[in-house]
């Protein structure tokens, strides 16, 4: 139980928002369950969510403490009631998520609880399968990432014993990863590679790609296959062979051929005709191509994963069918 005393400034609020702040990781669904139960009280009497508060007011919350801890990134899954997430593989060790754009994988810069990381730790917690009050240091991780507006696959470990082997497979590149883009223009030719030098502007978290090596400049390739064509847009299957920020989209602006949607790389006349404002693309297949030993995680070698066929396929390229 916590007690608090309404000051001034907290005069006139509603009783649910008050709470709301005072307990940030309180869940909203859980904020108005207790008010329902009368375990939130004005000066020792159940009041409703929408009753306003006065200064002098003595307001008491009879929550678990775990809720009035300052938020972090660690802490947010406490935040989330019902996780929401679509999982498309799961078994002991690992959980392959298909992360819908729009969708932070971890907070950035400011605290936000609702990512993808939180939610997958939210749902492991509720399965019984994490329990951060008996680990010292462990909680399931993310192994990669992608872009807030880029769909698709991500993995996520659900032991340190997998973190370590997965972080080791990609830094091998012993995972393949195919992605579906649409782009404005057509590539030219229809299939190939794109290979260059990315430097990253971490201040800007911006890249630029250089046709010659540069200091700081790091080599960057991307197989491409143009699975269709219609009006002004081709659709396009990639596979990275290097993995850097932002590649994909880079490397096409670069080449001439942005990905439509694409805010920070792409054409904002095109966004703007097509009313698109995140960048279409999707992390849509994941093959495990290990080459060395994986340990534990030996079962999962030659295996392939798809996430659903995104939305702008299906907008844009009808009778598309990408392999």
């Amino acid at each position: 139980m916590k007690e608090f005393t309404v000051g001034k400034n907290d005069a006139g609020q509603r009783l649910d928002r008050f709470v709301g702040k005072a307990a940030p990781l309180l869940p909203d669904s859980l904020l108005q369950k207790a008010i329902r139960r009368k375990d939130v009280k004005i000066n020792g009497k159940p009041a409703k969510g929408d009753a306003r508060l006065s200064q002098g007011d003595t307001v008491r919350v009879y929550v678990p403490d775990e809720f009035f801890q300052i938020p972090r990134e660690d802490n947010a899954w406490r935040k989330i009631a019902v996780p929401r997430l679509d999982v498309i593989y799961e078994d002991d060790n690992i959980l392959l998520a298909d992360k819908k754009p729009g969708v932070l994988c971890h907070s950035a810069g400011e605290w936000t609880w609702n990512t993808l990381i939180a939610n997958i730790q939210a749902y492991l917690r509720a399965k019984g399968e994490w329990d951060p009050a008996a680990e010292n240091s462990f909680a399931p991780a993310l192994c990669n990432r992608i872009d807030r507006n880029t769909g698709g696959i991500v993995i996520a470990a659900k032991n340190a014993e997998t973190l370590r082997v997965m972080d080791e497979k990609i830094k091998l590149r012993e995972l393949e990863k195919t992605y579906l883009c649409a782009v404005v223009g057509r590539p030219h030719p229809p299939e190939g590679r794109l290979e260059g030098y990315l430097f990253k502007d971490a201040k800007k978290n911006q890249v630029y790609v250089y046709d010659q090596p540069r200091p700081g400049a790091r080599t960057a390739v991307t197989e491409y296959k143009t699975i269709a064509s219609e009006g002004r847009l081709s659709l396009v299957q990639c596979r990275l062979v290097t993995g850097r920020t932002h590649q994909i989209r880079a490397q096409f602006r670069h080449a001439g051929c942005p990905l439509l949607g694409d805010g920070k790389y792409g054409s904002e006349r095109d966004n703007r005709s097509y009313g698109e404002k995140g960048q279409a693309l999707c992390s849509w297949k994941l093959k495990f191509c290990f080459a060395t030993p994986a340990g534990h995680l030996e079962y999962l070698n030659g295996r392939e994963f798809r996430a659903p066929v995104p939305e702008f396929v299906e907008k844009y390229f009808k009778t598309a069918k990408p392999d």
